[in-house]
């Protein structure tokens, strides 16, 4: 048995399969772990979910912050136009039976034995994982609610960009999801930093990775992410970073994760779009 950490795949449905293909992927013995962004701006978000959907138990899979977006579309109509290249899942038959699925994904996987937990951004660098853990859950029971449409109309935006104890109703909520599915820098002062979007070198001392904010409060346990195709590939005390810009026209990454193996890799076979 092995398991995989995946990063972004983002509707690049072949690619996945290349990638698992040379993985040699066998679902009955070996286990995936999908950091999110399943869907949008690649060439087949429908498949890509009915797929992993019904890879059933091999898959573990958290929401990033397209899979979020889709959930908007679907359960809060007019809160943003749907983007092309997720009109198909929209208009599909199965459309709710998907739709419930990636209702029910966490923003957060952890695993006691690998001492390694997922998300799609990070964990904001003031929570342990024992907070982290607990505020995942705040927003997984909201998104299963009944007013799981009015939470999805107003989780976008980027205030508040500093962690209180004291925020309360959707203001909360949205720090939360901001932070497990937007987030890359943090300001000197703990704030999150939405407008930097490129590479750390390309910023000064400003703003820092939010892994490298000093007295992190998980730096003691592995962290698995994606998101960030700029910063790409990137592994370093307790950092493991996958999102190598599939869907730009980069490479799709795999990390064998309970053990340290060599990456695999493969090419997009999107157009270089940067």
């Amino acid at each position: 048995m092995a398991i995989y950490a995946i990063g972004d795949i983002q509707g690049c449905l072949d690619e996945f399969r290349d990638l698992l293909n040379a993985l040699t992927f066998d679902p009955k013995r070996d286990r995936l772990w999908l950091v999110g962004d399943l869907v949008n701006r690649g060439p087949r978000s429908l498949d890509t979910l009915r797929y992993i959907r019904d890879l059933g138990d091999a898959a573990i899979t958290v929401l990033g912050n397209h899979d979020l977006h889709l959930l908007a579309l679907a359960m809060a109509p007019g809160a943003r136009p749907p983007e092309k290249s997720l009109r198909h899942v929209l208009k599909a038959k199965d459309q709710s039976k998907l739709i419930e699925w990636l209702r029910d994904l966490p923003l957060l996987h952890y695993d006691k034995t690998l001492q390694t937990v997922m998300v799609h951004a990070g964990i904001y660098p003031g929570w342990d994982l024992k907070q982290a853990r607990k505020l995942a859950v705040e927003v997984e029971q909201a998104l299963r609610g009944k007013k799981a449409g009015k939470l999805l109309r107003k989780m976008y935006g980027s205030k508040p960009d500093n962690w209180s104890d004291d925020l309360t109703g959707y203001k909360r909520l949205r720090f939360i999801i901001n932070s497990f599915t937007r987030m890359r820098f943090c300001r000197p002062d703990g704030s999150l930093d939405f407008t930097a979007k490129l590479g750390p070198a390309d910023y000064g001392d400003e703003i820092l990775p939010w892994y490298k904010m000093p007295r992190r409060k998980t730096a003691d346990v592995r962290i698995v992410f994606g998101h960030w195709s700029t910063l790409g590939y990137y592994e370093k005390a307790n950092v493991l970073a996958l999102d190598t810009g599939c869907v730009w026209g980069g490479l799709l990454t795999a990390a064998q994760i309970d053990d340290h193996t060599p990456l695999v890799q493969v090419r997009s076979r999107q157009r270089r779009r940067y």
